[in-house]
């Protein structure tokens, strides 16, 4: 008689597809370089914020300051990107390389001199713009070297979670600096990163075999002239606002429960939930099409956010936070892959760089409605508000991305 194995459920989080992705050694050099490369993402908004505040005793300017360094990066990144679909993306990152760093240094310079307020904005502005565009050169390294979706999904996830472990280790490392040198020093320390993981990535086999896609037509409005790529933008745009309203309104409900270092450990548990669902997605076959698995997210994130609102506990909300964030990173992983399935691949560059400036857009504009919503009200309304913005995200995407 046959004796029956036991079920045996698949994991929620399975390492295979990964493992198979890392055997390749030219993958795992670029993904090395570029988090050495982008980890100043996860450090500079709140090095500069608290260096300038330090520099100058107000937070307005200080955010002011910010402002222009994410001002820089958003609307810099897609003429970047053109330049790397045209040219190739060596001669750009050298130049940027360089040019980073020496902003940062001249940033830092005129705050410890004293110098006029003006050149500190304008040495931000100069960083975001002169920001090494690796993230976009590794997507679409990433876009051209799988040859199923399965893999595509694979690795941008992997790309994905990346960038979450680097917005955890980010503030810890400003922190650190805080606490035992300087803001300044963090700044300092970004730049570095800069130079050695741009210089890194130059020499990684991924811009080795880079080839230059050939341009079949041209349009002066790049992507933008592609059917189905602007209302994927304004998706992006519309959805990122809930991750500004989420940040602020986290900020309040610490300063409201009495202990304002609190929203660093929050926002950080939830990039933890965030990264072991960005995982979790790319470990399995989902068979909904993408864009109806991009509102499903943007659906339940928008819940998960306006949830919070209800919560005063703060182990409860700390708990809850960390659920609200396994969803966004598997969204951050569809838009990806709708941006490659969306842009031809003589735009593929700079379709990712027009994606990744709405989301910050979006994200500076959820922050700023956010501060002009405290004025009026506390954290609950903020989180309200950042639901009912995912959730209409999740109705526009419903609606408009229908052939993806």
């Amino acid at each position: 008689m046959r004796q029956s194995r036991p079920f045996a459920p698949s994991p929620v989080i399975s390492l295979a597809r990964y493992a198979t992705l890392l055997e390749r050694a030219d993958l795992r050099r670029a993904i090395v370089a570029s988090v050495i490369g982008r980890l100043p993402i996860g450090i500079l908004g709140l090095a500069i914020l608290l260096a300038t505040q330090a520099s100058s005793g107000s937070f307005g300017l200080a955010g002011a300051v910010a402002a222009c360094y994410l001002a820089g990066l958003a609307s810099m990144a897609p003429v970047l990107g053109r330049v790397i679909d045209r040219k190739g993306p060596a001669r750009t990152l050298l130049i940027c390389a360089f040019a980073f760093p020496a902003t940062l240094i001249g940033l830092v310079a005129a705050l410890r001199l004293g110098a006029p307020m003006w050149s500190a904005f304008v040495f931000a502005a100069l960083a975001g713009a002169t920001f090494p565009p690796i993230t976009v050169s590794l997507r679409t390294y990433l876009r051209r070297r799988p040859t199923e979706e399965t893999q595509l999904a694979a690795a941008y996830s992997l790309e994905s979670v990346l960038i979450e472990i680097i917005f955890i280790i980010g503030p810890v490392l400003v922190a650190f600096f805080v606490a035992y040198v300087s803001a300044s020093a963090a700044v300092l320390f970004a730049a570095g990163c800069g130079l050695l993981g741009t210089w890194l990535f130059l020499h990684s086999p991924a811009l080795a075999q880079w080839h230059i896609q050939e341009r079949k037509s041209a349009s002066l409005f790049g992507p933008l002239a592609v059917r189905g790529f602007v209302p994927l933008l304004v998706v992006i745009l519309s959805y990122s606002g809930a991750f500004g309203l989420l940040e602020i309104g986290v900020t309040a409900y610490a300063a409201e429960s009495g202990s304002p270092a609190l929203a660093g450990l929050i926002l950080g548990l939830m990039s933890v939930g965030s990264a072991a669902g960005g995982l979790a997605y790319g470990s399995r076959s989902w068979h909904l099409p993408l864009a109806r698995q991009f509102a499903l997210m943007l659906l339940v994130m928008g819940l998960g956010v306006a949830l919070l609102a209800l919560i005063a506990n703060v182990f409860l909300f700390a708990l809850l936070g960390i659920v609200a964030g396994v969803v966004m990173a598997p969204a951050l992983i569809i838009q990806s892959m709708l941006v490659a399935r969306t842009a031809p691949p003589q735009y593929a560059t700079e379709a990712f760089t027009w994606s990744a400036s709405c989301l910050l857009s979006g994200v500076g504009v959820g922050l700023a409605a956010g501060g002009l919503l405290l004025e009026r009200s506390n954290s609950s309304a903020v989180f309200l508000t950042a639901g009912a913005v995912a959730m209409s995200a999740a109705l526009l995407a419903y609606a408009t991305l229908r052939g993806n």
